[in-house]
């Protein structure tokens, strides 16, 4: 009785679950499954309450839920039957009540049908059309609504604005398919039949001939009615009621298929035409289609071969579904005992038989292995079965099919031939397995390797490919794992090499694992090799898919879950990862170094792309460690004489491969021998000799040579000296090569070949360093970018006598040249670097060399605090500009990183100063001087130039700038002193990681906090207003507000917003004459002002907004005066405006500047000008008299400003009078001006106002 008590509690926790089933379930799908089903719920209640959509969005927003399951349809299929259950029945009974006959009926279904058809895309036609309503009585109904729609036309073709016209029609046609299967005869349901007793017996009835007629129409649609109107004639037309109708229907399909023209509709025609009868042949009974096969098959052979079938991939898609269901037709449907059946059992057949479960698997591997191996003595019976002709060329037409241009005809042929062998004797069986084989000859094209591959793959699936004929299969499938021809410049085969890992996916899924393991110890090296280092990520991701298949089918495959673990699909995203990695850790088990290697010297390092071969070269020398000995004798020899093939892939990637191979066994510990190191060392020179620099690969096999020295260099093999001399030459003539790439690897290559090779000869060491300094000045751009780059890695021994030319001279190659000829961003930057590196150099040696002179020691920290950094901070203001736009940003971006690494290099200094507490007496220095290397004035420059790049345009170096100065603040190494305000500067700058310092609105809203230091604010200004005055527009509305808010805030202490405001104009007006003439910061600056005006800034100041105006109008008659840059002058115009509607004195002596360019040349600033001024007078009319004013607006007003100078200029003169303003001088400035002088003047005028027009855009 205990024994029982659990199962009657289970019983009972069983009825209490079966009770609360419903509520369980719904919680469930709330739960997991359409998570928005509470709208939808709520939109489709209103509308079954209304029984029509009230809300025209209501559908809409139903699709576009729908749209998010599209790829999980599943998902929805449990909401179906509450869904489409009430749409449809108001489909149906808004018919019945309204009428077909009224217009009104076609309103109320179209919102409906866009919601029905949005679930039949997701979910398919067959999950929905199950609860469609299906009375015999609303057969004709449906058919009379579909006349109704089928004469409506879409408003738009696109689908969000579709209104329901084409999902009406779908969905009708979906009802009819269900419809049409009423199990009576349709003339006893058409009641036309009844009514008229003319129709001819002879003849479908004629309901069917209206369906039939409208689905003939859609047939020629290109759209979604074709498909479905074809499985709508498929269910009709294969009733036992309709061999008229069914006759009729194959000899239209006949005209069809035999009247080909070059006509669009005709082309639809025919699509439709072949569609219908192939979801005929699939609905039908045999014994209903074998009388149409002649016809039908006749017109088919007769398409193959036109040229419509040439050109269209769908109907040749079509034509072999067709082709393979007459196929099955012609032969009986049968399940050959010959059929591989793999051994499936279930969880519960194994647990109820866990007692004899090794007995019963044992006699299942046993009749695995006797009745699936080979064909069973019973398949007598199937060699007498007799196959019509008609197969033959069947067969033969799918395979042509297997050789198509077009994927998706291959994928079709290969089902047909999968189904087509499902029914042949195991004879004609391998047969067709022999045909398919054949499309792997070596002189196919890629489509056949790649349909033989479907066809592979559906043989095994259906278990018609015996585990007998693996041994012929799986060479052939090894072949296409590594398929990969090259055309040009580029290879095909991936699609090949995809498919023949499906290949090996189904092998997993079809054989049992007895059958398989023989043969997956031959595919799995092959698989990982295509997992790993497959060009594609799809390849790679098939390969180990197919991999963890089959491993998980095995049960117990040596290493094989730790592979698959390794070898996932997030890990072999990266072509990088999967190759330096992945494949790396995978080498580690038996059986998977040596054809890594393989695959990597045969076909990798030779590929086509060059970023592979790289990666390849590096991909070989991570392997070394496994087998140092094997990579020193084998692949080291097989290498080297392919860096002198005729084929440059192959020979750059030899050269590479030898190069990252000579350094890994280095780095294992192994000696190479006398021998090879002389092999190795006569690569270069042979490389040379053979003049491969020259030509189309000469850049690619120069940067690889530097790539080789280097890896020499750092392994020190051994070089005679006349190599040492060859290979410096090699590396030098790489540095004068423009290409920079080329000019980086050399610079590495330097590096390394100085410090292995010359250190020692002190001489040379000399004269190496004195070539590099007198090629900073060449005129070659090229040369002096390299020669800088190469200064900066010369190990200090070899500067350690010339130090201060050195320096000296990488200073002036930072500054702009003087002529402009000469002038380049990147020379400028390879000798910010340079230097920086230098100086780093000098002063690591001198604090490891022990005592030196202090002097010296002295001198050369000096020399870095006065004339380095200032050279830096210089640096900081090259704003060049050429064709590819603001080149300076990169000096500038290089500065901001020398400055900080020479700041860690004074602030260490200081600190090992502090330490020591005593200065040299002897020496003729200040006491405080060893202290205040990086002193309070020095540190002030620094932040405020970083920061002054943090408030500017480029999003690039405003992120730089964050981070150097974040770096600089939270440093831990050499903290950094005497930063004033360092404070608030943690606060704007935190040490934090995550921030996005490149968006606008974390950058200026932190930034524009320093405006109110003064140590800071100029320095800050001066780049915000490139930011607020720029021409970017969300740029300047960020920096703007980031400002405004700023000068808004009160703050508690004596400073108010006044005071911020004040400030902001003394550094303003300070920026209008540091940057005087400078129309990079003018313009901008102008524009700032401006905008400021606009929002009432600097207008309320009191005694200030006079000086700040007075200031503003001085800089506004130097900077406007003969300018003819549009955005200044209509700039300048503005402020001149506000400043004119300003009270007090300050305001006529603006309107004076603004009368006098009533009269300038341009007729737009004319036009602009008066503008302002009549804006002017009607804020401020004191500045003309009140008696006058009226007539001042009318002279305005009327006046054409654009037309001719001359009466614009009287014009302006009466407006002067008007004004009290003095014209003695501008009249004295015309009348020295002669009348011949005068006319020229105008036409020059002219031509330069076009020119100036066409060049400003207007």
């Amino acid at each position: 009785m205990a024994a029982l008590a659990p199962k009657e509690e289970m019983k009972a926790v069983g009825v209490e679950e079966e009770d609360d089933e419903y509520g369980a379930k719904e919680a469930v799908l709330q739960k997991y499954f359409l998570q928005e089903w509470k709208l939808v719920k709520s939109l489709l209640d209103d509308i079954v309450s209304h029984s029509r959509v009230s809300d025209p969005s209501a559908p809409h927003k139903i699709r576009s839920i729908m749209d998010k399951y599209q790829e999980q349809g599943q998902l929805v299929e449990p909401y179906l039957e509450s869904i489409v259950t009430p749409l449809m029945f108001i489909v149906r009974s808004k018919t019945v009540e309204l009428g077909v006959a009224s217009d009104e009926i076609i309103q109320v279904i179209k919102p409906i049908c866009i919601i029905i058809y949005s679930l039949v895309t997701v979910c398919g036609y067959k999950a929905v059309v199950r609860f469609f309503p299906h009375q015999v009585s609303d057969l004709e109904l449906a058919v009379s609504l579909l006349e109704k729609c089928h004469h409506t036309t879409s408003v738009s073709s696109l689908r969000q604005e579709s209104t329901g016209e084409m999902e009406a029609k779908c969905v009708i046609l979906l009802w009819l398919s269900i419809l049409v299967l009423v199990p009576f005869d349709i003339s006893t349901v058409d009641t036309s039949i009844a009514n008229n007793s003319d129709v001819s017996k002879l003849e479908p009835a004629p309901l069917v001939l209206r369906i039939t007629g409208i689905c003939k129409d859609y047939l020629s649609n290109a759209g979604p009615m074709r498909t479905i109107a074809a499985l709508l004639l498929s269910k009709l037309l294969t009733r036992p009621d309709m061999p008229r109708a069914f006759s009729s229907f194959v000899e239209w399909t006949h005209e069809v298929l035999s009247s080909l023209t070059d006509d669009v509709m005709n082309h639809f025609r025919l699509l439709g035409a072949l569609e219908s009868l192939a979801a005929i042949f699939k609905a039908g009974g045999r014994i209903l289609l074998l009388d149409v096969i002649p016809v039908v098959w006749n017109d088919i052979s007769l398409l193959i071969k036109s040229s419509y079938a040439a050109q269209s991939p769908l109907l040749r898609k079509y034509l072999m579904k067709l082709t393979q269901r007459i196929g099955l037709t012609c032969l009986p449907h049968r399940s050959p005992s010959w059929r591989y059946v793999g051994k499936t059992n279930s969880l519960g057949e194994n647990m109820s038989l866990s007692g004899s479960g090794k007995a019963i698997e044992c006699n299942d591997v046993i009749n695995a292995k006797d009745s699936n191996s080979e064909p069973s003595s019973s398949c007598v019976e199937d060699e007498e079965m007799d196959v019509p002709e008609i197969v033959e060329e069947i067969i033969e037409m799918l395979l042509i099919g297997l050789r198509d241009t077009d994927t998706v005809v291959r994928w079709s042929a290969a089902k047909g031939i999968g189904r087509t062998a499902s029914r042949l004797t195991a004879a004609l069986s391998e047969e067709v397995l022999s045909s398919v084989l054949e499309l792997f000859s070596p002189g196919e094209g890629d489509g056949s390797w790649h349909g033989g591959c479907l066809a592979l793959a559906e043989l095994a699936r259906r278990g018609l490919l015996l585990p007998v004929s693996l041994p012929k299969v799986v060479p052939v499938v090894v072949k296409a794992l590594h398929y990969d021809i090259r055309r040009g410049p580029h290879s095909v085969g991936s699609h090949v090499r995809d498919a023949a890992a499906y290949v090996c996916w189904a092998f997993g899924r079809a054989y049992y694992h007895t059958d398989m393991r023989n043969i997956l110890d031959q595919l799995a090296p092959h698989l990982l090799t295509v997992a790993c280092y497959d060009r594609e990520v799809n390849c790679r991701r098939a390969a180990a898919a197919a991999f963890q298949e089959n491993v998980g089918r095995q049960g117990s495959y040596p290493h094989g879950i730790d592979i698959v673990n390794t070898a996932d699909y997030f890990s072999l995203s990266s072509r990088a990862n999967s190759y330096v990695h992945v494949a790396v850790s995978i080498a580690q088990y038996e059986g998977y170094l040596y054809p890594f290697v393989d695959e990597l010297l045969y076909n990798k390092i030779c590929h086509w792309e060059k970023g592979l071969r790289e990666l390849a070269a590096e991909a070989l020398s991570s392997l070394v460690k496994y087998d140092p000995e094997y990579f020193a004798n084998y692949a080291l020899e097989k290498i080297i004489p392919c860096t002198l093939s005729s084929d440059l892939c192959m020979r750059h990637g030899a050269t590479l491969a030898t190069g990252e191979l000579v350094l890994a066994l280095h780095q294992c510990g192994y000696a190479l021998s006398t021998d090879k190191q002389k092999r190795v060392a006569g690569v270069v020179p042979a490389i040379e000799k053979a003049r491969l620099y020259r030509g189309k690969g000469g850049e690619i096999m120069r940067s690889a040579v530097s790539r080789f020295i280097e890896c020499i260099s750092v392994s020190s093999v051994s070089l005679p000296e006349k190599i040492k001399l060859s290979l410096l030459d090699t590396v030098n003539e790489n540095l004068r090569h423009p290409n920079s790439q080329i000019q980086d690897a050399a610079v590495k290559a330097l590096r390394h070949f100085v410090q292995a090779y010359l250190i020692a000869a002190d001489v040379r060491g000399t004269s190496i360093t004195s070539k590099y300094l007198e090629l900073l000045t060449d005129p070659n751009v090229a040369v002096r970018r390299g020669s800088a780059l190469a200064i900066g890695v010369l190990p200090c021994k070899l500067l350690s006598n010339r130090w201060k030319d050195v320096l000296l001279k990488l200073c002036n190659a930072c500054a702009i040249e003087d002529n402009p000829d000469d002038r380049d961003a990147e020379a400028r930057v390879n000798a910010v670097k340079g230097l920086v590196s230098v100086c780093e150099a000098l002063t690591q040696e001198k604090e490891h060399s022990g005592v030196q002179s202090m002097e010296d020691d002295m001198s050369l920290f000096l020399l870095i605090k006065d004339r380095i950094m200032t050279a830096l901070l210089k640096a900081l203001d090259d704003y060049s500009v050429d064709n590819r736009g603001d080149v300076g940003s990169w000096v500038r971006e290089a500065a901001m990183a020398g400055l900080e690494r020479c700041t860690y290099i004074l602030c260490k200094r200081d600190s090992i100063g502090e330490r020591s507490g005593r200065i040299d007496s002897s020496l003729e220095l200040e006491p405080n001087h060893l202290h205040l290397l990086f002193d309070e004035n020095l540190a002030t420059s620094i932040i405020g130039g970083i920061c002054k790049q943090a408030v500017e345009k480029m999003d690039k170096l405003r992120e730089a700038a964050a981070k150097v100065l974040q770096r600089i603040l939270y440093n831990d190494v050499a903290y950094v002193q005497h930063i004033l305000h360092r404070k608030k500067l943690e606060e704007i700058v935190p040490n934090e990681a995550d921030l996005k310092w490149a968006v606008p609105t974390v950058s200026y809203p932190r930034f524009v906090q320093l405006l109110q230091f003064g140590c800071y604010s100029k320095s800050v200004l001066s780049g915000l207003v490139i930011s607020v005055g720029g021409l970017q527009d969300s740029l300047r509305k960020t920096s703007l507000t980031a400002l405004l808010e700023y000068l808004q805030v009160v703050e508690t202490e004596d400073q108010n917003k006044k005071s911020r405001e004040y400030m902001l104009s003394t550094d303003m007006l300070w920026l209008l004459q540091h940057y005087r003439k400078c129309d990079r910061v003018i313009v901008p600056a102008l524009k700032t002002i401006e905008i400021l005006f606009s929002k009432k800034i600097f207008l309320t100041m009191e005694i200030q907004t006079v000086v700040f105006c007075a200031g503003v109008l001085d800089s506004l008659e130097v900077e406007l005066k003969g300018s003819k840059d549009f955005s200044k002058l209509y700039a300048g115009i503005a402020i001149l405006g506000y400043i004119a509607s300003v009270s007090g004195s300050i305001n006529s002596r603006a309107f004076s500047q603004l009368l006098r360019f009533l009269g300038h040349r341009y007729p737009k600033i004319r036009k602009a000008s008066a503008e302002q001024v009549y804006l002017v007078l009607l804020q401020n009319g004191g500045l003309v008299a009140e008696n006058k004013i009226d007539k001042a607006l009318e002279i305005i007003s009327e006046t054409c400003w654009e037309g001719d100078t001359e009466a614009a200029k009287l014009e302006r003169f009466e407006l002067y009078d008007m004004a009290g303003l003095n014209t003695d001088l501008i009249r004295k400035t015309i009348n020295r001006v002669p009348t011949g002088n005068r006319n020229a003047t105008v036409t020059d005028e002219n031509a330069s106002y076009s020119s100036l027009v066409d060049s400003s855009g207007f």
